[in-house]
């Protein structure tokens, strides 16, 4: 499915800022939390030698780069401990996790899925830990905020995006639209402020010999992300907040979701779209774009630096258009704590560690968006991943983040690929669509 953002690179400034200022590990501070009375400490230096072991999913390029130089750095601080890592693809880790952390050999800390299929379900089985005091104990609440709701459950699992944190990430996410700055020029069109301007763009430019719209849905999980981005413009950002984290209280079957099932599938009737587009594969048709084939491309985040490659300059990326916009994001996957951990401070604390201040610094440094202050770092990136950085505080700061639908259910990502390739391919009516998917929604949140 999805995958973070990629990056390369850090200075030895950088990494003796990471191994000298992280303030969060300086100084011990203990605080007592919930019924059991937890009492936890920040400064780790005085722990007992022993070996961390960590599971992630940073294998490529600059992600595994900054993994490699943040634990170094945490190893340089703290001497006394050492970090064992085990890299896997998303999609190995995906299938891997789930047995370890049943088994006698759990790793320490992990990255975790922060959907229901995967954390919500580690939760429910008492496989990672709250972390709420170590929030208390760290500022994360002051510091991540509204992000915090993405790794968090009630004690259960039966709701998701508020009650526990169970896990940090270290990236931010957002789909929003790439466009060629040439292109729009040679079409004498700017950049759409508003979604009405883009609907009268569409026309124009497929008058002028050229598709507006590019997708690959072979996958069936791209085109979710293109129903996001025009879901946010008929439906209010809490409906759409419940129903992607699967809470109780929400519906399909209403107006707005009808209307942004509606638009896609007039899009895809007018000829709006690339043909073919459910059988189209994703990766194939980003390279298309990049080589001159449509105007837009709805995507996420994670194409920036292949596209920059592709590109260079001339590639740029924007939100949605619309005034305080609502579209699908998130974070990169949380790092949680195993309850197999054997020293649960040490753990808390590295994760403090890989997702400090001057962690995001790394991870601006080797090309990821980082899910802190990224704004602060686009001037010194590439152009387009410049843009991803602005485009995602701007939407943390003045917009609506919204999860991605497919969050909602252990099986709701067949199910709305399955109803989204129907749609696209004329053979179900919009109220079709929103009725099979609110079916697997309605049943999730009645148990």
């Amino acid at each position: 499915m999805r995958t973070s953002a990629k990056f390369v690179g850090l200075g030895a400034a950088a990494l003796l800022v990471l191994t000298a200022c992280n303030p969060s590990a300086e100084d011990e501070e203990t605080t007592e939390g919930g019924d059991d009375t937890a009492e936890v400490s920040t400064d780790i230096s005085e722990a007992p030698e022993q070996t961390l072991i960590v599971w992630d999913q940073e294998i490529r390029g600059g992600q595994n780069e900054q993994m490699e130089r943040l634990n170094e750095a945490f190893m340089d601080k703290y001497p006394n401990i050492t970090i064992e890592r085990n890299s896997q693809s998303f999609e190995d880790l995906q299938t891997t996790l789930r047995l370890a952390l049943s088994g006698a050999d759990a790793p320490d800390v992990v990255q975790a899925n922060n959907a229901r299929a995967m954390m919500g379900q580690f939760v429910a089985s008492d496989q990672i830990q709250c972390l709420d005091d170590y929030s208390q104990a760290y500022g994360w609440e002051d510091r991540f905020g509204d992000i915090l709701a993405y790794s968090s459950y009630s004690d259960d699992a039966t709701t998701f995006g508020e009650g526990c944190v169970y896990g940090l990430p270290q990236v931010g996410e957002v789909v929003g639209i790439y466009y060629s700055q040439s292109k729009l020029d040679e079409l004498g069109l700017d950049y759409p402020e508003n979604w009405s301007e883009l609907e009268e763009q569409l026309p124009q430019i497929s008058e002028a010999g050229e598709v507006p719209l590019v997708l690959g849905n072979i996958d069936k999980w791209p085109a979710i992300h293109v129903f996001g981005a025009i879901q946010g413009q008929h439906v209010d950002a809490e409906e759409i907040r419940t129903l992607g984290f699967g809470n109780p209280g929400g519906s399909w079957t209403t107006d707005g979701n009808i209307a942004a099932a509606t638009q896609l599938q007039e899009w895809v009737d007018e000829g709006f779209f690339n043909d073919g587009i459910n059988g189209a594969d994703y990766d194939q048709v980003w390279q298309d774009f990049a080589n001159g084939e449509g105007v837009y491309l709805i995507a996420g985040s994670w194409l920036a630096a292949d596209l920059n490659d592709a590109m260079g300059d001339d590639v740029h990326f924007a939100l949605p258009p619309s005034d305080g916009p609502t579209t699908t994001g998130g974070t990169g996957l949380p790092f949680a704590v195993t309850s197999a951990a054997d020293d649960v401070d040490v753990a808390a604390a590295y994760i403090d560690f890989i997702t400090s201040d001057e962690a995001m610094e790394i991870l601006a440094e080797t090309g990821n968006v980082p899910v802190l202050n990224a704004s602060n770092f686009a001037d010194d990136a590439d152009q387009v991943v410049g843009d991803v950085m602005t485009a995602f505080d701007e939407l943390i700061d003045s917009g609506n983040i919204v999860p991605y639908l497919d969050w909602a259910t252990a099986t709701m990502d067949q199910v709305l690929g399955d109803a989204l390739q129907n749609l696209i391919a004329g053979n179900s009516t919009p109220e079709e669509f929103v009725e099979t998917v609110d079916a697997t929604y309605s049943e999730a949140t009645s148990e």
